[in-house]
């Protein structure tokens, strides 16, 4: 290689004590540059090579450090923290599924007549993301969809659910054209159906919605009997790659229906008490009533009327909306949601008398032969002053009256004597009153298999002096003794007592639903009958209560019987009425309890006319049309 001697000389002479270097030939055309350059007045080559200073390269550090700290940190949520997160998106961006579709189980009543029904409904839904991306062929789309369901398209913004239950009409016109409108797609789901949903809207109940595709029971039967009508949708799992193409297709899980439901229920005797009731009460000017039917060998529900009604179908999908929002906001304050058979608290009257008979012979206060002679009245002295008296007044004079007769003509003055005590004779008192109406079930839940029902109260001193801070009278007990005052229990408190008077002694948990059956009506499961007591009352002493019930209706030693309109029954039977005094002057809640045949009991039924204006015997005629028709039919 060609050297410059000179050259290599002066640089070996800068550098100290380094080992000497070959200069490469452009090295020293670059020199010679440089130095022309710098000659020229031009910058000179050193500037140019100038190190960076170390705060520079220590920012410069620090920052790459700072990076990839925070590359490292994000890589660890990602990868470790929230691996199980971004697993999930992954895979759902992966698999998509799909529900398959299963029915809500059915009710049928006694005789396998189906009351509930799931009818085929028909959504039409947007998914906003399949939408043409060219923006006229979209409002293309979105305004023949308008014109078609009559909305304006401008409301599809917020929502993917378009139109639920789609009318005959719209579901042809968009079936055939369905394919033009990218986007848009017809879902078929169900809705509830409630057959004459009015006449057996209290039990049944209906369905509201918890999502978008999921209904749940929110009243009646539909709630209490949720989880068994549940139905579960079953599942498949598409995969597809990242180009939407599909991979596999498979079902996760099979769809499995509802349960079915069968009731103790008969829906013509339901029918017959509901029509029976409204016509009376048009007939009276009254507005609100209730009717219970049991079977006094299981406890089973036979009917259960509250009047006035509604119609359960207003709470189904695509319902009249109107009307549904007119039934919230009750503006005749009616409240027709109120289940006034299991809720409905009510002074009894002297549908009491019975009960109260019962205490008193299985305390062995009175002999039911010993007379007491009823004159229409008792005179009560003054605790404290004897010239001031109060009377408790009968509905009439009965003369010398024994147990039976006095339960057969409503005897107020015997039941006085015998429940609050007065002159000689001992009476039952508030404490023992109380004690045997619970024993009877009154003034607490009976258990039935039914939501929101009302406990009730039996009032006692203890309660009176902390609730109405007053003291308790000789007169509450008079009150309490036929049914009056703060005495307040359901109509299904009241027949489910009667029950137990019926079949001599036992008490049952009233019950609506006799079996669950699958969709084939096959056999899951039998609700077996439920007996709270029996054998607390003796049953002499109930037979006793009997024959005064049953005088009551053959007037046989008793010439002011109270219910021998029943008398030309297809059966014998065992009644006892009731009027009690409400707030309003002049207006009673009117009863009747009667249970037949008499010596082998089919059916309790308890009717209950509400505020009725004045002494009307309007209950009876009631019971005594539908048990014509029970035992004739």
């Amino acid at each position: 290689m060609f050297k410059f001697p000179s050259l290599i000389k002066f640089r070996n002479k800068k550098v100290n004590k380094k080992p000497q270097k070959e200069i490469e030939p452009q090295e020293i055309f670059l020199d010679q540059l440089a130095q022309r350059k710098e000659a020229e007045g031009g910058i000179p080559e050193r500037k140019l090579e100038v190190p960076l200073s170390k705060k520079i390269l220590k920012g410069i550090l620090l920052f790459f450090i700072i990076f990839l700290f925070v590359l490292f940190a994000k890589t660890f949520q990602f990868q470790i923290l929230e691996n199980k997160k971004y697993s999930v998106l992954a895979n759902e961006n992966k698999f998509i599924f799909h529900s398959i579709k299963a029915e809500r189980g059915v009710i049928y009543d006694s005789q396998g007549r189906q009351l509930v029904f799931n009818e085929p409904s028909f959504d039409l839904v947007l998914d906003k993301d399949k939408l043409p991306e060219d923006e006229s062929e979209r409002i293309r789309v979105l305004e023949e969809v308008s014109e078609i369901i009559n909305q304006d398209y401008h409301e599809f913004e917020n929502k993917d659910l378009i139109v639920k239950n789609l009318d005959h009409q719209t579901l042809v016109l968009l079936e055939t054209k369905i394919a033009q409108f990218p986007g848009f797609q017809i879902e078929q789901n169900s809705i509830r159906y409630y057959e004459e949903g009015s006449s057996f809207a209290h039990l049944i109940g209906y369905t509201g919605k918890k999502s978008d595709e999921e209904y749940v029971g929110r009243d009646g039967l539909e709630r209490s009997y949720e989880e068994i009508l549940r139905k579960n949708p079953g599942e498949t799992r598409i995969e597809r790659d990242v180009y939407g193409n599909l991979l596999s297709k498979e079902i996760v899980s099979l769809p499995e229906s509802g349960k079915s439901l069968v009731l103790w229920l008969d829906s013509g005797l339901e029918k017959k008490i509901e029509q029976t009731l409204n016509n009376v009460l048009q007939n009276t000017g009254a507005e609100k009533a209730v009717g219970v039917a049991l079977n006094p060998k299981t406890g089973g529900v036979l009917a259960l009327v509250s009047i006035p009604s509604y119609d359960n179908n207003l709470f189904s999908k695509g319902a009249d909306q109107e009307a549904l929002k007119n039934l919230l906001e009750d503006p005749q304050e009616q409240n027709p949601l109120f289940n006034r058979a299991i809720a409905g608290l009510y002074p009894t009257g002297s549908a009491i008398k019975p009960l109260i008979a019962s205490a008193v012979l299985e305390e062995g206060i009175i002999s039911p032969s010993k007379k007491i002679n009823c004159q229409g009245k008792i005179v009560i002295p003054h605790r404290y002053d004897p010239k001031v008296s109060t009377e408790k007044q009968d509905w009439r004079i009965h003369g010398l009256t024994n147990m039976r007769k006095a339960i057969a003509e409503s005897c107020n003055v015997y039941f006085y004597t015998v429940g609050g005590g007065y002159e000689d004779q001992e009476g039952l008192g508030p404490s023992r009153i109380k004690e045997y109406l619970e024993l009877f079930g009154w003034g607490k839940k009976t258990g039935i298999d039914l939501p929101a029902e009302a406990n009730g109260l039996i009032p006692f001193p203890d309660w009176k002096k902390e609730v109405k801070k007053e003291n308790w009278w000789d007169g509450d007990t008079y009150n309490l003794s036929i049914g009056q005052g703060d005495i307040k229990v359901t109509p299904l408190q009241v027949a489910s007592a009667f029950v137990a008077i019926a079949n001599k002694g036992t008490l049952y948990k009233p019950k609506v639903v006799k079996q669950i059956v699958d969709n084939e009506r096959n056999l899951i499961e039998e609700i077996r009958p439920e007996i709270l007591k029996e054998n607390f009352i003796n049953p002499e002493n109930l037979e006793i209560v009997r024959q005064g019930m049953k005088m009551a209706v053959t007037g046989e030693g008793s010439p002011y019987a109270s219910a021998t309109l029943l008398n030309s029954l297809p059966v014998s039977a065992a009644a006892k009425t009731g009027t009690a005094e409400t707030f309003r002057p002049d207006y009673y809640h009117n009863w009747i309890a009667v249970f037949a045949p008499y010596d082998d009991p089919q059916i309790i039924l308890v009717i209950m006319i509400e505020d009725i204006k004045g002494l009307q015997s309007a209950a009876l005629p009631v019971a005594k049309e539908v048990l014509q028709w029970y035992f004739s039919k």
